[in-house]
């Protein structure tokens, strides 16, 4: 997929090393196709690793997509210069009068604060309710899926007893989920974070259904019936080293970590990490683009508001 791009984002030389087709703003007007229109609301401290990880799995399709990436105005953030957010990055202000055929909306290290104590929580109930009359369809990943569990069908979020840390073996639940089309029977995801969800607070929702589980991590996919919402509590988009530098900063930190499971050979941090997740990361991206978002969206995108989502 050609994924279109700022020029200057520093996921665009790092997309193009890695052979996949970047396109200038130049060309991307020449052709006479309408782009895919994604907004991502990133939410993560480390924004170019997010930006480059999305960006990666967002243009690994035929389709063209073009990326809009979006900020909170309450949180400042403090590993990214102000240079880059200014640069790159839109708030919500300057969108909320625009439709988008999908967003994705990351996660982020605040889970163990209550929803309603995270700085920016009310800024981003504001986007999540107009995301049901503007996007066509969303993507909440790992916290951005508690939070909007939590906040469209009041779904809680619970403390582990130890942090969740590693790569997991996962099955699809719902047999004929057009998300997970052509996924093996086992696939690995991984996962990092203190809290979770349960399962009977799903099923007693009509709204939602349970797409695919880990008999480790819980249930890790959840849909609404046509789509429009997913939510998925892992992170398929982590490099092979994300995990690696969590476990780094934490060990020198003194903070206590294990080794994320079923990560290094035989559980040695001196070896390289084993990457096992990167197919159906991409499988995912690519499933959720084709079948929840291209064909479904309206032509012109400003008619997603016909498609208004009622709860």
């Amino acid at each position: 997929m050609p994924i279109r791009i700022p020029d200057a984002l520093p996921a665009k030389a790092v997309l193009e090393s890695e052979n996949i087709f970047v396109m200038n703003t130049e060309r991307a007007d020449h052709q006479d196709i309408r782009p895919l229109k994604i907004v991502v609301l990133n939410l993560m401290p480390t924004k170019i690793a997010t930006e480059t990880q999305l960006a990666r799995l967002l243009g690994n399709t035929p389709l063209q997509v073009q990326m809009t990436l979006l900020r909170t105005a309450d949180h400042v953030a403090k590993n990214i210069s102000q240079e880059h957010l200014e640069t790159f990055y839109k708030t919500f202000a300057e969108i909320e009068n625009d439709y988008y055929d999908g967003m994705i909306i990351t996660g982020a290290p605040v889970e163990e604060i209550p929803f309603e104590e995270v700085d920016y929580w009310g800024e981003l109930c504001r986007i999540m309710e107009w995301s049901k009359s503007h996007v066509y369809s969303t993507l909440h990943i790992c916290w951005g899926a508690q939070a909007a569990l939590y906040y469209h069908y009041g779904i809680g979020k619970y403390t582990l007893d130890e942090k969740l840390f590693g790569v997991f073996e996962h099955k699809v639940t719902h047999k004929g989920s057009i998300l997970f089309r052509g996924f093996d029977d086992v696939f690995m995801v991984p996962h990092s974070r203190h809290t979770t969800i349960r399962k009977d607070e799903i099923l007693a929702c009509r709204h939602l259904k349970i797409l695919a589980e880990s008999k480790v991590a819980g249930v890790y996919a959840i849909s609404t019936d046509e789509g429009r919402q997913i939510f998925i509590t892992g992170h398929s988009e982590y490099d092979p080293d994300t995990l690696e530098k969590e476990y780094l900063r934490d060990k020198k930190a003194g903070l206590p970590i294990h080794v994320p499971d079923n990560y290094y050979p035989n559980d040695d941090d001196t070896c390289a990490p084993v990457c096992s997740w990167r197919s159906s990361a991409n499988m995912l991206f690519s499933n959720w683009l084709n079948y929840f978002v291209y064909q479904e969206t309206p032509y012109d995108v400003s008619h997603v508001i016909d498609h208004a989502i009622q709860l």
